[in-house]
């Protein structure tokens, strides 16, 4: 136990010894820049111009910077006056804030906006820029790290005016293969943090580095401050994972959304397919009303129809009745000719008889004989007539 007791004193006391801040802990960033070196290090590679063209700065304690709300989420910031009228605005950002190009314009601007006075000329305007430090990755689209963003002419493709910029460094984008003691890149790999030994790795052969080292092990080490920095770390531990918990209900919400989404779409798509099926309904129901209307129509033509053909069957039977009568007075008048013809015989025979008589019977006898058989109508009048050699006018004459 007691072996155990020294282990865990012996553990603790080599935690303490290793222990050094974060620098981008926004709390213990805004206390490095409160060295001026530092500060005059760090805005020289902003500016690309050397620490001696910087100058002497000073800190600005106005309105811009009391933002006490801010600060509860986590943003605290640096507002700095070079000795050629330029201020900077220098922020570093631990948690993800959504709009952070709107809201860095809109510091910039009120930055811009508040150097002059009632009375004051435009020419007393002085450049300002707005730098953001940011812990997270805002723009996700590509892999620069650091960028600036000026007003430029749209045509013409020249600037517009150099007193207005903006520049983000994204720590998470820095390249792993940049090893250069100096330049931006340097200083943002140093405030990104690290091992007491990679940090002092890093800043070897860039004083102001190593200056800005130096503070970072004695805050590291003083008591007062370490409960600032991690009454600090803890807020913002908590505001991570308030948003982190946002970020999850946000997701659920999101994803009840999109359920709530699909199910509308679904009920829609339902609803059409309703609307579809009564208008096929519908359709369906018109077209039964047609078929019935065509049946019905087709009905009345099939009683027409079977009124005509009971109408032609009825004279199809008068006209055989009638044909029978016709083929029963075919048959009357055939008989009747048959005897006509008998008769017709007959009288060619007698005709023939009264002939053979002729050379023996006197002229007037043979009259009489054909008179006679006109008068019973054995001969008609054109036989009777040829048969005495008259025309049947002088043959009608001797009956007067």
């Amino acid at each position: 136990m007691q072996q155990n007791n020294m282990t865990n004193q012996t553990t603790a006391a080599t935690s303490e010894e290793d222990f050094i801040m974060k620098p981008y802990i926004d709390w213990c960033f805004k206390e490095l820049m409160r060295n001026p070196n530092t500060r005059r290090g760090f805005i020289a590679e902003l500016l690309k111009l050397s620490p001696d063209q910087i100058g002497n700065t000073t800190i600005l304690e106005n309105e811009l910077s009391k933002r006490s709300e801010e600060e509860k989420k986590g943003v605290l910031d640096v507002h700095v006056l070079l000795e050629n009228g330029t201020q900077l605005d220098i922020e570093m950002q631990v948690v993800y804030m959504h709009y952070w190009d709107d809201r860095s314009l809109f510091y910039l601007c009120k930055m811009f906006s508040s150097q002059l006075h009632k009375g004051e000329d435009y020419d007393q305007l002085q450049k300002c820029v707005h730098v953001g430090v940011l812990n997270f990755t805002y723009y996700k689209n590509d892999d620069i790290c650091y960028r600036k963003a000026r007003i430029y002419d749209e045509e013409t493709g020249s600037l517009y005016s150099d007193k207005l910029e903006i520049q983000v460094l994204e720590l998470p984008k820095i390249p792993k293969e940049y090893h250069h003691p100096d330049g931006i890149i340097a200083w943002m790999k140093f405030f990104r943090g690290g091992k007491k030994e990679d940090l002092k790795e890093m800043s070897k052969g860039n004083s102001y580095l190593e200056e800005a080292y130096e503070d970072l092990m004695e805050m590291s080490q003083d008591e007062e401050k370490r409960r600032a920095y991690e009454a600090r770390e803890r807020a913002i531990r908590d505001q991570l994972s308030l948003q982190r918990q946002a970020e999850r209900t946000f997701q659920q919400l999101t994803d009840a959304q999109e359920k709530l989404e699909e199910a509308a779409r679904k009920i829609v798509e339902a609803e059409r397919k309703v609307v579809e099926a009564e208008q096929k309904a519908a359709v369906a129901e018109q077209k039964a009303v047609e078929a019935e209307q065509k049946a019905a129509v087709a009905e009345q033509k099939t009683a027409v129809a079977e009124q005509k053909t009971a109408e032609a069957e009825r004279k199809t039977v008068e006209a055989e009745q009638k044909t029978i009568e016709a083929e029963q007075k075919t048959i009357e008048a055939e008989q009747r000719s048959e005897k006509t013809q008998g008769k017709l015989s007959e009288a060619q025979r007698l005709l023939e008889t009264v002939r053979a008589q002729k050379d023996a019977a006197h002229e007037q006898g043979r009259k009489d004989a054909v008179m006679e058989l006109y008068q019973e109508g054995v001969l008609n009048l054109e036989q009777a007539a040829s048969a005495c050699g008259m025309s049947p006018d002088d043959f009608q004459k001797q009956f007067v």
